[in-house]
């Protein structure tokens, strides 16, 4: 009768079929795609790229504002004497300091530092100067000055991402 008993038991313990294991597998493979598909990762961080870029644009548009407001309206009035040696143009300028170095209108009495586009854009000035070797900027934004209307125009021109179908740069006009 014992070994009648541990005969039906060692029958009854089989482990899992390689079958049923190649189903699991499948199914779990098939569950994670359609995951992904439905989270889509390349476009959540586009998305998040952009919403930075919405952020950083009004902050820079905001500190030029103010900028303007302190001085009657003018961006660099004359007998500017607090370092600002750049005057907008009409034309869409990118903000580096090799080419248009606003830093030093804004950086910091508007704006404690300034922002740079995420994914081309850099900042590594450390001191109030950002003067030392390897201090440097190109925050891969851009801004204008209509000569007709004096709006202020700061672009985001890397928010065309290629994850987001349909996406332009993103500018505004103050």
């Amino acid at each position: 009768m014992l070994h009648h008993y541990k005969k039906m038991l060692a029958r009854n313990a089989r482990g899992f079929t390689l079958i049923e294991i190649l189903v699991v597998i499948g199914m779990l493979a098939i569950l994670s795609t359609i995951v992904l598909v439905a989270v889509n990762p390349l476009r959540q961080f586009a998305q998040a790229r952009n919403t930075q870029r919405q952020n950083d644009v009004a902050t820079i548009l905001n500190a030029i504002s103010e900028r303007i407001a302190d001085n009657g309206g003018m961006f660099r009035p004359t007998g500017n004497t607090d370092g600002c040696s750049v005057q907008l143009q009409p034309d869409p300028t990118s903000m580096s300091k090799a080419s248009f170095d606003i830093r030093s209108c804004l950086v910091p009495t508007y704006v404690s530092e300034l922002p740079h586009d995420p994914s081309s854009g850099s900042n590594t000035c450390h001191s109030s100067t950002c003067s030392g070797t390897d201090e440097s900027y190109d925050l891969g934004y851009t801004v204008s000055q209509d000569s007709a209307t004096n709006r202020i125009t700061v672009c985001a021109p890397e928010a065309a991402e290629s994850a987001l179908p349909g996406s332009t740069k993103y500018c505004v006009s103050r």
